[in-house]
C-alpha cells in the first residue's frame, strides 16, 4: 500500500513539474527576449575526478565533481554568444591530475577560441588539482586571506598489509604476465625497481604541474619549483609569492570578470550571471533513464488526451 502511495506521489510530482515547465516555455528553444551580456559561473566543489557529466538523483548523490561536468559547462559557455567572461568558483582540495589536465585543456580551448577572460575565485580551499585548474588559464585568481591553496605536487599512495594478512592467516599468490603486472599490490613489499618506475611517473606528472603553473602564472619554472614542495599556503601567503592575484571573495571576482569583459554592471555593481541550469524535479527524484522515460510518456499522454487509466498502467 505504502509503495503504491509513494509511486503515485512521485508520478503526480512529475506530472505537475512537467506541466509547469511547459507553461513556462522551458521546452521552447526559441528566444523570446534579448539576453544581456553576462558572465558564466562554473562551480567546482569537492573532489575532482575523471568521468562523464553526472546528476544527483534520489538514489545517488555525486560526491565532488567530474571533469565531464566541468568540461560540458565550459563548452556551453563557449557556444553562448551572451557569455563574455567565465568565472571558476572553486572550493576543492584537489583530486585527479588527469581530471585537472582534461579541464585545463578545455579552458585553454575556450581561451583560444573566444578570447574571453577567465577569473578564478577560491573559497575554503583551492589546492592541488583544484589549483592546477585555477592557474592554467585564468587572467586573475582571487582568494580569501584564509583560503588554503597551493599543494603543488603529486603523490601515489600504496599500502603493504602483508604482516597483517599473516597474523590473520591469509595468504595470496598470483599468476602474472610480467614482473611488474602486480605493481602496487598490497600483499608484498615494493621492490627497488618498482619504486623507480613509479617515482619516474610521479616526477613526470609533477613536471607537468609545475609547467602548467609556470605558464599560467607567467613565473619562471625555477621559481615555481621553489614553492612547489607540496605544502599548502593561506590566501595571503599565496598572494605574497605570486600564486594569487588579489584577496577577495566571489563577488569581487565576479565584478573583476565583468570589468575585464567590459560588461555594463547592474545597480549592485555586478554583471548579469549565467549559472548552471537547475535539474527538473523528476530528474532529481529519479534516475536519468527513468526521468526520460516518464517525461516521454507524459508528453505522449498530454498530446493524445490525458486519461486516468493511462496513469494506472504506468504504475503497474
Amino acid at each position: 500500500m505504502l509503495k503504491k502511495i509513494f509511486i503515485s506521489a512521485v508520478l503526480l510530482l512529475a506530472v505537475l513539474s512537467f506541466v509547469v515547465s511547459l507553461l513556462k516555455g522551458n521546452n521552447n528553444n526559441e528566444k523570446t527576449v534579448t539576453v544581456p551580456d553576462r558572465v558564466a559561473v562554473i562551480d567546482i566543489e569537492g573532489t575532482i575526478v575523471c568521468g562523464t557529466d553526472s546528476k544527483d538523483t534520489l538514489f545517488h548523490q555525486a560526491n565532488g565533481i567530474t571533469s565531464g561536468t566541468i568540461m560540458k559547462q565550459i563548452r556551453e559557455a563557449a557556444a553562448d554568444d551572451s557569455v563574455k567572461a567565465l568565472v571558476l568558483r572553486i572550493d576543492s582540495g584537489g583530486g585527479s591530475a588527469t581530471a585537472a589536465e582534461e579541464v585545463g585543456r578545455e579552458l585553454a580551448r575556450f581561451k583560444e577560441q573566444t578570447k574571453k577572460p577567465i577569473v578564478a575565485t577560491m573559497g575554503n580551499t583551492g589546492a592541488s588539482a583544484a589549483y592546477w585548474i585555477a592557474a592554467c588559464a585564468s587572467d586573475k585568481i582571487y582568494a580569501n586571506a584564509t583560503t588554503l591553496t597551493g599543494s603543488i605536487g603529486v603523490y601515489m599512495p600504496y599500502m603493504n598489509t602483508e604482516e597483517l594478512f599473516k597474523k590473520i592467516g591469509i595468504t595470496s599468490d598470483k599468476i602474472k604476465s610480467g614482473p611488474y603486472k602486480d605493481i602496487l599490490t598490497n600483499d608484498r613489499p615494493m621492490t627497488p625497481e618498482e619504486k623507480e618506475i613509479l617515482q619516474n611517473i610521479v616526477d613526470e606528472i609533477y613536471d607537468q604541474f609545475v609547467y602548467t603553473v609556470s605558464a599560467g602564472r607567467r613565473m619562471e619554472t625555477s621559481k615555481v619549483r621553489e614553492i612547489a614542495d607540496g605544502r599548502i599556503y593561506t590566501g595571503r601567503q599565496a598572494k605574497n609569492i605570486g600564486l594569487v592575484d588579489e584577496l577577495g571573495d566571489y563577488y569581487d571576482a565576479l565584478a573583476a570578470a565583468g570589468a575585464l569583459a567590459k560588461i555594463k554592471p547592474g545597480k549592485d555593481g555586478l554583471p548579469p550571471v549565467k549559472v548552471k541550469e537547475k535539474q527538473q524535479p523528476w530528474e532529481y527524484l529519479l534516475s536519468a533513464e527513468i526521468a526520460t522515460m516518464i517525461k516521454g510518456q507524459l508528453l505522449q499522454q498530454i498530446q493524445s488526451g490525458f486519461s486516468a487509466p493511462a496513469v494506472q498502467n504506468m504504475t503497474r
